[in-house]
């Protein structure tokens, strides 16, 4: 597939889609959003005249078939990702989906298979790959900066939202929705990006546990693994600490030194070898998304390659699923 102009339809225009994700399929050039779909029309028409869209609908399958749009993102929570994405490829229209990929990796497999079939191409929105903190990291260890990779490690503790999950488990911790619980929703940034530093990660060992009771997806997972380049992992993730214990931290340890860095928080990457330590800095983007989407718009133009597709990001579904495998098969 190779486009000259690349017209958009937006499925699901929720809270992501305002300023993370919504304006560079506007602002990237050869690319502009023509509609965009959610259920609620009132909804769907507000955030239609706000951005200047000038399509809106109810419906997606309206949406897909829409003539003008020849690329679909598709913004809803995972439990709706195969089915859109596997209905406008087959439409022929270019899919970009948003992370996680869907709920678990069978239907990435699905997604992607129809992707194969149908030779359109499929992009997950792994945006950290793009990000240029994150691309020094990736340049620090491609560098040597601390000699050969040792291990990684990953720590990220976090409170509860609010009160409200005691009563009303939004998706994102709802399984049947979301595939999981947080892990989903937010470990997966972290996995993916180290998939794209180390290469995939092919052994996964872990437990999953729901501690604090709040809601019926797990909370609380540990985990070790191994990358196919050799590289070991290890990582904790628990969403239901205090707010004292709240820490994001991605350490990479080599024979030579290390790189720390946060997944969430636009802190420095810090560089510790046996000459220097040094900080990098970087100012967070407005929109987070533009850099990935000026990739993928130039993919689709036949001028370069996503580093983001839905090969990569099935790889990440795929451990998401290992890491969770022995709650919900105890649960079952």
């Amino acid at each position: 597939m190779r486009l000259e102009k690349i017209k958009w339809g937006l499925i699901g225009c929720g809270d992501v889609t305002e300023v993370k994700s919504g304006p560079p399929l506007q602002l990237t050039e050869h690319s502009s959003l023509v509609a965009v779909m959610r259920r609620n029309g009132a909804l769907a028409e507000d955030y239609a005249k706000r951005h200047k869209v000038p399509k809106w609908y109810t419906d997606a399958s309206e949406l897909i078939n829409d003539p003008e749009v020849n690329a679909v993102y598709i913004a809803t929570p995972p439990d709706a990702h195969c089915e859109y994405a596997i209905q406008a490829m087959k439409a022929g229209k270019a899919v970009y989906v948003e992370k996680p990929m869907a709920r678990n990796y069978a239907e990435c497999l699905e997604m992607i298979k129809v992707s194969e079939q149908t030779n359109v191409p499929l992009f997950s929105a792994y945006y950290r790959r793009t990000l240029p903190l994150f691309v020094k990291v990736k340049e620090l260890v491609d560098s040597n900066q601390i000699g050969q990779i040792r291990l990684v490690n990953v720590r990220f503790y976090a409170p509860p939202e609010n009160d409200q999950e005691r009563l009303v488990a939004p998706w994102r911790v709802q399984p049947a929705i979301a595939g999981g619980g947080l892990l989903f929703d937010l470990a997966s940034h972290t996995l993916d990006f180290l998939d794209f530093v180390f290469g995939p990660i092919t052994k996964v060992k872990a437990n999953a546990l729901n501690q604090a009771g709040i809601y019926p997806a797990e909370d609380l997972v540990m985990a070790n693994w191994l990358h196919k380049t050799g590289i070991a992992g290890t990582g904790t993730w628990c969403f239901t600490t205090s707010d004292k214990s709240t820490l994001d931290e991605v350490e990479i340890i080599g024979e030579r030194g290390r790189i720390s860095f946060s997944t969430f928080k636009n802190s420095p990457v810090i560089l510790e070898n046996n000459i220097v330590k040094e900080e990098f800095s970087f100012e967070r983007p407005k929109h987070v998304q533009s850099y990935l989407m000026a990739d993928i718009v130039a993919e689709l133009r036949g001028e370069g390659k996503s580093p983001s597709t839905g090969i990569s990001g099935a790889r990440t579904s795929w451990v998401m699923d290992e890491m969770v495998k022995s709650y919900y098969h105890t649960k079952d």
